[in-house]
């Protein structure tokens, strides 16, 4: 398995009891500890409002971890375009490339990441495990959310007044117009991002189901990340839907898909399961839209959940059933088994915990673990 990369996605998460600032150096000091282990990519996410995330701006944070390393790519997972235009991007983009080309993956979202739900006429979607034993959970409603005044603040304050959010699909068309240089008005006037066009940069769709995003990834013949951990229940859908829209490309020959996956790794199962703890109540503060809540330790998470009900536990079953935690070969066999049921090309590697220490010590266990392999 040595064969298939490993990546890293960080949403730069603030443990209880400390700063932003303490995030930030955190996930930088984390960037040159993984470079040195040998993983693929270091990707940052974008979220908003959330008290225990500091990832608000992925390129404000890829300038600053440009710096820091040397060899390994770095990138967003992803550029949320729902509030922000083509060329904003492409700049931004431009920018590092300027004094770091070569190493850059502009991944593109389409909103804040909430998958969405069920299509009308759709086929019910597969539950239970694949022939080789991958858990695919019941789909997530977000229902719930839908007016949530806190929902509808974020979007507020990520958007102009009055401003219309562009097509997803024509906004990614843009971006690689404008990157080519080859954009062209509806008018037939030309416009050229400098810095930005000619930019040496990987273009990436990330997706959480076969809809728009991945039908936009694979029309374009571009490298696609399927969702595992933020909609597991969607994620054969998500790369099946872009490898059957997929079509060769300049820049791609063939479907090119990483697969996300949360991760927990320790020298045993019992230690991993313990530093996990947090990681329930961390989910359910973001699903009932009070923000990420400041990762707690495993003391703080127990103390959190002890109250809990069913329907408590029911908000965050499906992300916690397809954790991978516990030791190397344990979480190892379950990687094994993710790229297999969906032949993933590589796979990109989210771990979080209370302490900067054991989220290092996770990564490096993993990565000596899959050399191995």
């Amino acid at each position: 398995m040595s064969g298939i990369p490993l990546g890293v996605l960080d949403l730069i998460p603030i443990p209880s009891g400390s700063t932003a600032a303490d995030a930030l150096h955190n996930s930088i000091d984390l960037a040159r500890q993984t470079e040195r282990l040998g993983y693929a990519r270091y990707w940052f996410a974008e979220h908003h409002l959330n008290p225990g995330v500091a990832g608000t701006s992925p390129a404000v944070v890829l300038a600053l971890t440009a710096s820091a390393t040397s060899t390994i790519r770095i990138g967003s997972g992803a550029v949320q375009l729902g509030h922000r235009t083509a060329l904003s991007t492409v700049e931004e983009f431009g920018l590092i490339d300027a004094l770091h080309p070569g190493r850059l993956d502009l991944g593109l979202g389409r909103s804040a990441g909430r998958p969405p739900q069920q299509r009308a006429g759709e086929a019910e979607p597969f539950v239970g495990h694949t022939p080789n034993g991958l858990r695919i959970p019941e789909r997530f409603s977000f229902a719930h959310l839908l007016g949530h005044p806190r929902v509808a603040l974020q979007q507020k304050l990520l958007n102009l007044p009055g401003a219309q959010p562009q097509d997803y699909g024509e906004q990614v068309d843009d971006v690689l117009a404008l990157l080519r240089g080859e954009y062209r008005s509806d008018e037939g006037i030309e416009a050229h991002a400098v810095p930005g066009e000619g930019a040496d940069v990987q273009v990436w769709i990330l997706g959480s189901s076969g809809g728009q995003s991945a039908e936009t990834a694979g029309r374009n013949g571009l490298r696609f990340a399927a969702n595992y951990h933020v909609s597991p229940a969607s994620v054969l859908e998500a790369a099946e839907g872009y490898r059957a829209a997929f079509k060769p490309s300049a820049e791609l020959d063939r479907p090119y898909v990483t697969v996300s996956a949360d991760v927990v790794v320790a020298e045993d199962d019992a230690t991993a399961r313990e530093l996990a703890a947090g990681y329930a109540p961390w989910v359910h503060s973001i699903r009932t839209a009070e923000g990420a809540i400041p990762f707690p330790s495993p003391a703080e998470a127990r103390a959190l959940t002890g109250p809990w009900t069913d329907a408590d536990r029911k908000v965050v079953a499906d992300r916690v059933e397809t954790q991978f935690v516990g030791s190397p070969r344990t979480v190892a066999d379950h990687l094994e088994r993710l790229q297999e049921a969906t032949r993933a090309d590589e796979l990109l590697i989210t771990t979080i915990t209370h302490d900067h220490a054991d989220r290092v010590r996770s990564y490096r266990l993993l990565a000596e673990e899959w050399r191995r392999r």
